[in-house]
């Protein structure tokens, strides 16, 4: 019998986390009953009462597992150790707020057992408000423009996933990893279910302004250098266009002594040259700083409190 993980982060979901439970359980025991499995439920340190509905879910079904960080680690860093739990031959990753619908399962399974490797989501439509829609559709063709090789649009991470691409995973030593950009590089052959993206069971995201900003930042800093090479190039180019503008100042002094105001031309000549200066070694250390960023940072990606139901680590701290 072959066994499904599935693996939800969470935080703060405690309108919506027993919701995604029934429907979990109530799928293997009618659709999927030739299948084994576990829901884990990585817990990225919620401030209201999810841990202890997880808790509790914990003691009265074996099939639940929890883990719960030590703190919060942010998005991208909980969904990439969560799907690093998982035992069984493949991982579903869904979210608490079932904006991702979990009934799905079954059709990613099929296409899975078909020799997908990697089965995604990808929204045809969406119910959230118009404004992000838009704002996505924007960003979305600016990682196109950018982007170095082609990106997945429309996904955030819903699918399953086979364990020898979660080994993959597990290789991969970078504190900040963006799931996405592995999925593009690494499963470029990848299966694809189209599916309508719903409000949240919740009522209100996770994900407010700041929260979207950072998430597409990390998208746009882990799939292309392109930007900064643009902020060196434009640095390079304002700056010779600093030195000639200088230059042509300086000359139009010495011609025509009247043709600025004394004291003026110095000014504009020594204002353009130390821009041009400054913009072109912002670009430099833009460079720099990417490249540190990446060989140094070894931090480990989350911290983790406590693991329930799970046979080797049962209320451990790490």
């Amino acid at each position: 019998m072959k066994k499904i993980s599935i693996v939800v982060p969470c935080y703060n979901e405690e309108n919506s986390i027993e919701a995604l439970y029934k429907v979990i359980t109530d799928m293997f025991h009618d659709q999927l009953s030739s299948y084994d499995y576990e829901l884990i439920l990585a817990d990225d340190f919620s401030k209201d009462r999810t841990r202890e509905i997880i808790a509790r879910m914990c003691k009265e079904d074996k099939h639940v597992k929890a883990v719960f960080n030590m703190a919060n680690f942010g998005f991208s860093r909980n969904v990439f150790s969560a799907l690093q739990e998982m035992t069984g031959d493949a991982a579903f990753l869904v979210f608490g707020d079932m904006q991702d619908p979990p009934q799905l399962l079954p059709e990613f399974i099929k296409k899975w057992e078909a020799g997908c490797k990697v089965v995604i989501g990808q929204k045809t439509a969406s119910d959230e408000n118009k404004f992000m829609t838009f704002m996505r559709k924007r960003y979305y063709g600016l990682i196109r423009m950018l982007s170095e090789r082609p990106q997945i649009e429309e996904f955030n991470g819903y699918g399953l996933y086979d364990k020898k691409f979660i080994d993959i995973l597990r290789d991969i030593d970078d504190v900040q990893p963006y799931l996405k950009t592995v999925v593009s590089e690494y499963a470029p052959n990848h299966g694809v279910v189209y599916y309508h993206h719903q409000k949240s069971v919740r009522g209100k995201s996770n994900f407010n302004f700041y929260k979207n900003y950072d998430f597409a930042m990390e998208g746009i800093t882990s799939s292309t250098k392109k930007l900064l090479r643009i902020a060196t190039f434009l640095g390079a180019g304002l700056g010779l266009f600093s030195i000639i503008y200088s230059i042509y100042v300086f000359v139009m002094k010495l011609i025509s002594p009247d043709s600025f105001p004394a004291g003026t031309a110095s000014i504009m000549i020594g204002v353009y040259i130390i821009g041009s200066a400054q913009l072109f070694f912002i670009g430099v250390l833009g460079e720099y700083m990417l490249s540190v960023n990446l060989r140094t940072m070894k931090k480990p990606r989350v911290v983790v409190d406590k693991r329930l139901n799970f046979d080797d680590h049962e209320d451990v701290l790490n």
